[in-house]
């Protein structure tokens, strides 16, 4: 079976057995978009700072590794977003890698912002860089650059300082929910 500017159709057989295969959808849909994207689980990270007035921050799950010399990691940010003008003129921004127990802080910071740090606990580092207890990593940031990309921002943060807890959990989001990561086999690593 191969596939055409159509997709895939039918049933694929494999050693295990037959699987579905995907269904052609329009890219320009955004519903359709929205589910495809999500098929691909993503961790949830909080992006924060602290302001004259006190913290100001959100959740986003665009986040990668981009470098490790100089360290460098990304967020892809929504142009439409209230928060990302007052984050990006901050000198330093805290990003907390949310951990599996953190669902409701991560609904907190994607609600109304005067209310986001209403029941979050939250530190700040000397920097001014706010990071979240209970998160399974914290990077302190500098904004290096910006990128525009389509109805996003792709804003490239060099890691000035971190601190990470390798066996705990992250919060993993995938299908537009919250999942636990299996507790199966670890010993496999990807190349």
């Amino acid at each position: 079976m191969s596939i055409n500017e159509h997709g895939p159709h039918g049933l694929v057989s494999s050693g295990s057995g037959l699987h579905p295969q995907p269904t052609p959808v329009a890219p320009t849909d955004p519903q359709a978009l929205r589910e495809a994207f999500g098929t691909y689980p993503s961790g949830v990270i909080a992006v924060c700072g602290m302001m004259d007035d006190g913290p100001v921050g959100m959740a986003v799950s665009s986040f990668t590794s981009v470098s490790m010399a100089p360290p460098l990691v990304s967020v892809c940010l929504q142009t439409s977003s209230r928060t990302w003008p007052k984050l990006r003129q901050l000198p330093r921004l805290g990003l907390s890698v949310l951990g599996e127990q953190q669902g409701a802080v991560c609904r907190a910071l994607a609600g109304p912002e005067e209310t986001r740090f209403a029941e979050v606990h939250w530190e700040t580092t000397g920097e001014g860089a706010v990071v979240l207890p209970g998160a399974v990593t914290w990077y302190a940031c500098t904004l290096r650059a910006e990128l525009p990309a389509g109805d996003h921002t792709i804003a490239l943060l060099e890691i000035d300082r971190l601190w990470a807890l390798p066996s705990a959990e992250p919060l993993v989001f995938h299908g537009s929910r919250f999942r636990r990561l299996d507790d199966g086999d670890r010993s496999a690593v990807p190349a």
